[in-house]
């Protein structure tokens, strides 16, 4: 392994299949015969965890404004991996940009695989909505937010540092078309679909070795029933606070029952490019 190669770069536009996927992996790194705790995955900690942050740069991040954070975050994943013997699994919702000092926030010095999850914008903004406990209205506006960013609320400390993440399909644009990173793009619909061969797919590209059999048995584990039922037992730590639940229902197509028409016209028109692009919309515009 490359010294400094060991990051597996997880990354999405929130609601979109990320945490399914760390679960799966939690369930297919396990040697234990039962479902992975959700509140005890294997580590896969957020880029912007303040801890990490802190515990590399020696600083509070506290003390510190959102420009000088970024541009310290670098050298914090590269601290991350020199002192790693093992792949580092890293959730990310930033999208990918350049520091104010000029650097790539996610660097290829330090990666050695990078997972995008991409997931129908329609059924997004209905599992956001809940996320967020906004309107639909409200989300659907964020969605379309050049600067939106997640724990950007001045005058407060935020439990996570400050997170860019652009409109949803600037998120998409700034991982899959930049030019350091190669990218594995995994559409939501065809984890859903095609899940066996989706994620023997994404193990090849991460270069985790498993069998046919594991990997059938970590998704049986992973099922959105099971991922319900821990909650609904215990909780889930990861849940917003004013959120109802974290895992809501898991299924593609939820949109059609739950959104507007005036927001699903109103989305197609704000994200019409990227919906062409991977595959919801047909060339003619129309919904598939």
């Amino acid at each position: 392994m490359d010294d400094l190669k060991k990051i597996v770069w997880l990354a999405s536009y929130p609601k979109s299949g990320n945490t399914w996927f760390r679960v799966f992996l939690s369930n297919l790194l396990s040697k234990e015969n039962h479902p992975a705790d959700i509140n005890n995955l294997f580590s896969t900690p957020i880029a912007s965890n303040r801890e990490l942050f802190d515990e590399a740069t020696g600083l509070s991040s506290s003390d510190l404004t959102p420009e000088e954070i970024h541009n310290l975050r670098p050298g914090v994943y590269e601290y991350a991996a020199r002192y790693s013997n093992e792949l580092l699994f890293q959730k990310v919702h930033d999208a990918w940009l350049l520091t104010e000092a000029g650097e790539p926030m996610f660097d290829k010095k330090v990666t050695q695989s990078t997972i995008y999850f991409v997931r129908n914008p329609l059924d997004v903004a209905v599992s956001f909505s809940n996320h967020l406990s906004k309107s639909l209205d409200a989300t659907v506006q964020i969605m379309a937010d050049e600067n939106f960013a997640f724990s950007s609320k001045p005058n407060r400390l935020h439990l996570q540092l400050q997170q860019r993440l652009l409109s949803w399909s600037s998120h998409i644009q700034s991982w899959v078309d930049q030019s350091e990173l190669s990218v594995h793009v995994i559409r939501y619909e065809d984890m859903k679909t095609d899940t066996f061969n989706t994620f023997v797919k994404a193990t090849n590209v991460i270069g985790l070795k498993a069998s046919n059999e594991k990997i059938k048995r970590a998704i049986a584990f992973s099922d959105i029933k099971e991922m319900q039922k821990q909650e609904a037992e215990k909780g889930f730590k990861e849940k917003p606070a004013n959120a109802e639940s974290f895992f809501r229902k898991g299924i593609a197509g939820s949109w059609r029952t739950e959104l507007p028409e005036n927001l699903v016209k109103q989305i197609c028109n704000d994200h019409r490019e990227m919906m062409l692009r991977f595959g919801y919309l047909d060339d003619n515009g129309n919904l598939l």
